[in-house]
This record gives C-alpha cells, structure tokens and sequence, in this order.
C-alpha cells in the first residue's frame, strides 16, 4: 500500500509576502556596499588587491571612520550605565551631576528600566530647553517632544501617521527631495504612500525653487493625493543650507497647500562654508506671523548621529511636533507605546547633546575644544573634497555647505554610458563598481538617490581623516582620469566580482527605476 506525502510548504514567501516590503530599497547598504563587504573578506583571505583596505565613504558612520567620541558624552553614559563610576576621582562633577539627575527620573535609577513611552521626562525638557535656546527664544513644550530610537525611527513614524492606506487617485503622496535620502523612498514604500519627486536645483547650489515645488505637486495631484513634503536642511547627499527666504517660500506654499512639512534637520550642526547659516523651520515659521505660527503643521527631527556627536550606535533621537491637532497627537504618544520606549542610553545622550557642560562647569574648556576640532576639521575635508573634485576634468561639485557629504556630477562618455547599460547597469552605478574594485573606495551611485534623468552622481562622505582623504581624493583623481579616457577607444573591463556586482545592481537599480516611473516625471 503506497504512501504519499504532502510537501508543507512555508507560511511565508517572496509571492506571499508583504509586497511592499520587497518594494523597499536603501542604496547606503546596497548591492555595491555588498561587494565592499566581499573585497574586504578576499584581503583578510590573502588574495592580491591593488590596494591594501576598502576605505568606506558611503554611509555618515563617524566613529566607524576614526572619528574620537567626545569624552564629555562617554562619560555620562558610562555614569548611566554603571553607577559603581560615581565613587571614581576620575569623572568631573559635572558629569556625574547630569547623569544622577537622568537617573533620577529612571525607573529604580536605571536605564536598564523602561522608561515614558515618549522618553524620560527630564529629557525632554532638556531637549525643549535645547530648542528654544537655538530658535532665540522660540518658546518650546516638552509635551510636544517625543524622543526615538534615532531619527529614523521617528520619521516612519510620522510617515505611517500620514499614510491612510487607499490606492489610486486617494492614495497619500509625499513630497520628497530629489536627490534625497533614501530612507524615504524606504519608509514610502513599506508604508504603500506615492512619492511626488521634486528637483533640486543643481545650478543654484542644490537649492530649492518654488516653481519645481508647484511643478511636481500639480502634476502628481490628477493621481494622488499630496499631503506631506519632506526637507532635509542641511541637505543630504547634497550638503547644501537653505537659504532664510527659501524656508520662507517653501513655508508658503505648504500653508497654501495645506502640507504637512516635516523637516529632517539631523545635520544643523554641520554648517561649513562661509556666509551660510542654519535656520530651523519652526524658528522660520515663528517668524512668519500667527497665519504660519499657530497653522503649518510641523514636525522636526534631530540625533545625536550627527553633528559634531556622530554617535550613530547608541541611536538617539527626538520629534518636535508643532500645530498637531491634540487628538492626533494623542494617537500618535498611544502608537508609540507600541514600542514601549526607545533605547534609554540613546535618550540619556540626547540629554548631554542638549545640556552640554556650561561656562564655569570642569568639563566646558575641553569639551568645546573637542567639539571645535571635529567641526574644524569636517569644514577642512569639506573644502578639500569640494576643490579636488572641482579641479578633475569631467566632474563638477557644488560647494559642501553643510552636513557630510559630497555629490558631484560625472560627464562620462557615450561608449561608456553604452557599455553599462548593456551590462544591466545603471552607468555612475558602473563608474562606482569600477572605482570599487581598482582603488578600493566605496561610494554610492546617485542613481541610489534620484537624479535628474540623463545626469550622473555619486555620493561621498567627508569622514576619513583628514590624512586619510587626501589618499582617497589622490585616487579618486587618478582612477577618473584613466577611467574616462578607456572609452577615447573602448577597452574591454574585466574586474574581479563583476559579475556579481552586475546582477546586484541590475536588480536594485531596475527596482529605483520602477519606484519612480510615474507619467508626471515624463517630460523630465
């Protein structure tokens, strides 16, 4: 008598999976970071590189790239963390007075309990207290502050808050920056919103022009519903600073509008490049007159990822939330006690990142000193990387302004544009891939970030050492220059791993590609 047996087969898989999940893609951690993953593996195995490391320029991880934490904020959360320190001669009163009056407010006077789902409330003071003395005086409730697990967390949070999930012409649209981070296009996708795309200017330093504002929202209108517009200040990856009357005119055309503006301002301590200056939204908005004061819903977001901090492990972060209609907001806090709380050590950063030591205090001479070299020496590379891309034939870069980062165009040839799309490559996607796999430099291709049709970028952080990236701006120079000129007589390229890189890219980038094809980016 024969048996026969049933094949179970899994709950879930690609076909039954949340699509719009698969939808996701984040080109930081892409395929092309992927195979600097790899590279790296093959160096420790022995095998032979024209190179001796992989130098990662593609993500904003400070400490990853030799940066120092500051000895201030270590400090207090090694305080936090073990409340043995507080009998040590070597930790400052200072430090120890900040860190007793969080825990203070702890659960049984420890991080290791949960705190408010919106934060530990004297954090949150110090994040208001923070606010108001940056806005001039701005006046700021710490009822209006929730704090996150990093900014990211709470930016999808205000996302989903947006989202009502209908499709077609009622499906929620979200204004995005393009080129922008790719942590929008992510958190769109995953939360089924439409992005609307609107350029930056590239010929005015990355700024932003009321009329491509105008132009993408009425083109998107027929087939969506905008309700939400996304300014990243200083900008990310194009470290330009919005200019006051800008902020201004964007304002305005959200309370025309009635958009929801949520302004990603992680980088207002990032600002270079001289005669620019950060204004935040909710300082711009307070300026404007009770019609924008008391009107324009806001939400605003900082971390302690940034900055002169860099502090991307311990994922610290706030929300400022301006002009919300009460019961929402009270949805909103009761959606966040979902989550129970965010990281206690990340708060307790926020905390010091806000109530830094003050004139008088132990800790204020050598803490400013710290922070002036970091912020001294990322206004150096900003420079450096800015004049060397300037001075290499067939790249052009906007001064770095603020923020980490620098995003050049690539004039690059026919038959070099050809050769990538034959190779399913997108072609500063191919450019990137080959700068990979001969310098050992990892960058990300703006096709990561949204450009404008037919336009080639890449994104680079300006966190290597200073000594270090005068090495990386050295190669970045001679692998262009011999790059460029292969395609004056078409040369076959032969890199280990392109294979793989080609398959990776082919997907993600076909993926992008998908993303933003909608009839209203047509005539682009």
């Amino acid at each position: 008598m024969g048996t026969s047996m049933s094949v179970r087969t899994k709950v879930l898989s690609l076909d039954t999976m949340n699509p719009n999940v698969k939808n996701i893609e984040y080109a930081v951690r892409g395929p092309i970071v992927a195979r600097a993953a790899e590279i790296e593996k093959e160096l420790k195995s022995g095998q032979k590189k024209p190179f001796n490391e992989v130098i990662k320029c593609n993500i904003g991880d400070c400490h990853a790239m030799g940066q120092p934490p500051l000895t201030f904020l270590r400090q207090v959360t090694a305080l936090l963390a073990d409340s043995s320190l507080f009998k040590s001669n070597l930790y400052p009163d200072d430090a120890k007075q900040r860190a007793a009056r969080i825990l203070d407010d702890c659960g049984g006077q420890s991080v290791g309990a949960y705190s408010h789902a919106c934060g530990v409330s004297v954090i949150r003071e110090d994040c208001a207290k923070y606010i108001e003395s940056r806005d001039g005086g701005v006046p700021a409730n710490s009822d209006d502050i929730f704090l996150s697990t990093g900014a990211s967390e709470a930016v999808k949070s205000i996302l989903e808050l947006l989202s009502t999930g209908k499709e077609g012409r009622d499906q929620v649209g979200i204004m995005i920056p393009i080129p922008q981070y790719p942590l929008y296009t992510a958190t769109i996708s995953q939360y089924n919103l439409r992005a609307v795309p609107y350029y930056l200017n590239e010929a005015d330093n990355w700024s932003l022009s009321i009329k491509e504002l105008r132009r993408a929202y009425e083109e998107a209108a027929p087939s969506c519903r905008p309700r939400g517009l996304v300014v990243i200040n200083p900008g990310n990856p194009t470290g330009q600073v919005l200019r006051r009357e800008i902020i201004e005119e964007v304002l305005q055309f959200a309370k025309e509008k009635s958009l929801f503006v949520l302004a990603d301002e992680v980088y207002q301590h990032n600002v270079y490049a001289e005669g620019a200056k950060f204004f935040s939204f909710k300082q711009v908005i307070n300026s404007m007159g009770p019609k924008y004061g008391k009107e324009i819903e806001l939400a605003s977001f900082m971390s302690a990822s940034k900055g002169y901090m860099g502090e991307c492990g311990f994922r610290g972060g706030y929300c400022e939330l301006a002009n919300i209609d009460k019961d929402v907001q009270a949805m909103l806090y009761k959606q966040l006690s979902a989550r129970l709380c965010p990281s206690v050590i990340g708060q307790g950063l926020m905390s010091v990142i806000a109530n830094p030591p003050k004139p008088g205090e132990p800790s204020y001479e050598s803490h400013e000193r710290e922070k002036a070299k970091v912020l001294g020496d990322l206004a150096i590379k900003a420079r450096m990387a800015t004049e060397t891309f300037n001075r290499i034939p067939g790249m052009q870069c906007n001064p770095v302004q603020g923020a980490m980062y620098a995003f050049p165009s690539l004039q690059l040839p026919e038959k070099l544009v050809d050769e990538a799309k034959a190779k399913g490559m997108e072609p500063d996607a191919f450019y990137c891939t080959a700068l990979l796999e001969e310098k050992g430099i990892c960058v990300v291709p703006g096709s990561g970030f949204g450009q404008r049709p037919g336009t080639y970028h890449f994104r680079m952080t300006i966190l290597p050492t200073v000594e270090k990236l005068k090495i990386v701006m050295q190669a970045f120079k001679e692998f262009h220059e011999d790059f460029i000129n292969r395609y004056n007589g078409l040369i076959a390229v032969n890199w280990t791993g392109l294979a793989a890189a080609t398959a990776a890219s082919n997907s993600a980038f076909s993926k992008w590609r998908l993303l933003f094809r909608h009839d209203w980016i047509k005539n682009q």
